[in-house]
């Protein structure tokens, strides 16, 4: 395998801690594989001396006959009280904060594309309201592997077991829904809009059309946010980065905060994209610890409400793997009604529960009771957007797949 060495990854460059302490790094390779991850470590006593802090990692490169620019960096951090977000010269990040995005990227080379992704979702949540949720957890399961790169759609194949099958990721759905919304756009524009642009534009529409379901209205023409476009696809998918990266339905607030602050979100979106959980249904083995075998020790978890608990272990019988709302009652329709369950003690995850341990996200719940619905939209839509920034690959780095599912053949 050829090597490329990587300039730009000189221990000189800054580095600056969201705390404004001056950081450096150390182990930086002087060369890597295209395709493959690197990391190197973050000190803060000098470029030689002290403990790491955290490892940063490669996400994307862009390679031309003389040299490589690194795309997309991500933080990760050993101690998960020190939660930091790093700040590097643009020059080393280029497309890690959503650099090469913008609205309307395809106005020229396939105008008609975000309509085309509308009509394709609006055609099937007109016949199946539950595909929003789906449509909408892929997106998010995308942008927290390797950033929003269309990862998470990629086959497995012989010799490595992708994303989707993943153990976090097997129940994954709406496959079908990007399919079709890509199978359209080839035909119109081929080889014209990535697949990471679609799971974005159709998670907006989607969580769209279930907003205005809720109001009884239809929103075919209108959408909560506004999406901007240029990403990029990746070549890699990789089960064990899944299992590394998503956050578990059992995380405590400390794991959350921590993985939301590696994707460079803040507590307050962690907060604001929980609600995302006012929609769909869940299976019975991601909440079911919480019933009958809390921490290993039997028993209910304390933080659920006991009498929700008990409608609960009726639904989930032993060897029954059945699903139930996330929302009772409102699976299909987004609104706010999830933090009122989640002040209730009722949320269906460890995770919504955790969500009252920490004041920014404990205030931000709380807030949702006597706030209007249209800022909770606001906040989400922005909140959204941000996610959907993270990792991206644009300009010359990626491709443009022409399956969702393959890499393609040159």
């Amino acid at each position: 395998m050829v090597h490329h060495t990587f300039p730009l990854l000189d221990a000189a460059l800054p580095v600056t801690l969201d705390s404004g302490q001056p950081a450096h790094r150390r182990h930086v390779p002087s060369t890597a594989d295209i395709g493959e991850d690197f990391h190197f470590c973050l000190v803060t006593s000098g470029p030689t001396g002290g403990p790491c802090i955290g490892q940063m990692y490669r996400k994307g490169v862009s390679c031309s006959s003389k040299s490589c620019h690194v795309m997309s960096v991500d933080v990760r951090p050993f101690d998960t009280s020190f939660l930091f977000q790093v700040a590097i010269l643009s020059s080393l990040l280029c497309s890690s904060n959503g650099y090469g995005l913008e609205m309307g990227f395809y106005r020229q080379s396939c105008p008609q594309a975000e309509t085309i992704v509308r009509t394709t979702v609006d055609s099937f949540f007109s016949h199946d309201p539950t595909v929003s949720a789906p449509l909408l957890r892929l997106h998010f399961h995308d942008c927290f592997v390797r950033g929003c790169d269309g990862s998470v759609l990629l086959n497995s194949t012989r010799k490595n077991l992708a994303e989707k099958d993943a153990e976090p990721n097997q129940t994954l759905d709406g496959f079908y829904v990007i399919d079709a919304a890509k199978a359209a756009l080839e035909k119109s524009c081929p080889a014209t809009v990535s697949c990471a642009d679609i799971l974005a534009l159709a998670a907006r529409d989607a969580v769209s059309l279930a907003a205005g379901l809720e109001k009884g209205i239809a929103m075919t023409n209108e959408s909560l946010y506004q999406v901007e476009t240029g990403r990029r696809d990746g070549f890699v998918s990789r089960a064990s980065e899944a299992k590394a990266h998503l956050p578990s339905s059992y995380a405590n607030i400390s794991a959350l905060m921590a993985n939301f602050a590696a994707k460079g979100l803040t507590a307050q979106d962690l907060a604001i994209l929980s609600g995302a959980h006012a929609i769909g249904n869940s299976h019975c083995f991601s909440f079911d610890k919480r019933l009958k075998r809390y921490r290993g020790k039997g028993g209910i978890d304390p933080t659920l409400d006991p009498h929700y608990a008990v409608k609960l272990i009726s639904k989930c019988r032993p060897g029954n793997d059945t699903t139930t709302e996330m929302v009772p009652g409102s699976s299909t329709t987004f609104d706010t009604e999830y933090y009122e369950l989640v002040v209730k003690r009722r949320g269906l995850f460890h995770s919504d529960a955790a969500l009252l341990h920490d004041k920014v996200t404990r205030d931000y719940v709380f807030s949702r009771l006597k706030s209007p619905e249209p800022s909770f939209f606001a906040d989400f839509g922005s909140a959204m957007v941000k996610m959907g920034k993270v990792g991206v690959l644009t300009g010359k780095a990626g491709v443009v797949r022409k399956n969702c599912a393959l890499v393609n053949r040159w």
